[in-house]
């Protein structure tokens, strides 16, 4: 398998973990997209919304958007779960992932905030902008699993919601977020960020790390 990503990416960062806890080697290629990698003609005929990750399987088959690679990930390679068995609980846990990875990450990521630069937002308030996206949505996620058995999310063991709250507090923190408002999501993240899978999958231990 090769995947196609960025150290900083949220998204690509998500994927990282899947893979680590399903004890899988991908090739990682790397598209800077601080220097618009991403939008070069051979990147887009793989992927033509011209985001990472996109992670090649083995035929060379192209699969886009992280919550669907990390599903497809979990189908073809079931161990370790990551979602649960029963009906209710897997809706619980994707609709938290939801909440992070299609209503806070997208309007807070690299795209988001190079367009308001371009409608002439100054720096502080691009960055506020970012920082208020990052408090919506996890102060959303705090309530869903404030009731929920940890240490993880949702109980024992991570699930697709680890994947995706880990990067999203890392992003909240660079955006200057008080994340201590988020108790119950830092005994998540403590949790996660003890199994080598997720510590590994950080974007300071990538090869491509500025």
């Amino acid at each position: 398998m090769k995947l196609h990503g960025y150290f900083r990416s949220s998204a690509s960062y998500r994927v990282r973990i899947a893979l680590n806890l399903k004890g899988l080697r991908a090739e990682q290629l790397t598209h800077h997209l601080r220097k618009g990698e991403q939008r070069a003609p051979g990147y887009l005929a793989l992927n033509p919304q011209g985001f990472v990750p996109t992670l090649e399987d083995d035929s060379g088959a192209a699969l886009i958007q992280s919550l669907a690679i990390i599903e497809w990930l979990d189908e073809t390679h079931p161990e370790p779960p990551l979602l649960p068995k029963d009906p209710l609980h897997r809706a619980k846990v994707r609709a938290f992932a939801q909440v992070l990875a299609c209503d806070t990450h997208p309007v807070q990521n690299l795209k988001v905030l190079a367009r308001l630069r371009e409608l002439g937002l100054p720096e502080d308030k691009v960055t506020a902008w970012a920082g208020w996206a990052n408090r919506e949505g996890l102060a959303v996620c705090e309530v869903l699993v404030k009731h929920e058995p940890g240490p993880f999310c949702f109980g024992a063991t991570p699930t697709l919601a680890d994947l995706c709250l880990v990067p999203q507090l890392g992003n909240a923190r660079r955006f200057g977020v008080d994340v201590a408002a988020f108790p119950r999501l830092l005994q998540a993240e403590a949790a996660a960020k003890a199994m080598p899978a997720f510590a590994d999958a950080a974007p300071e231990r990538q090869p491509d790390a500025e």
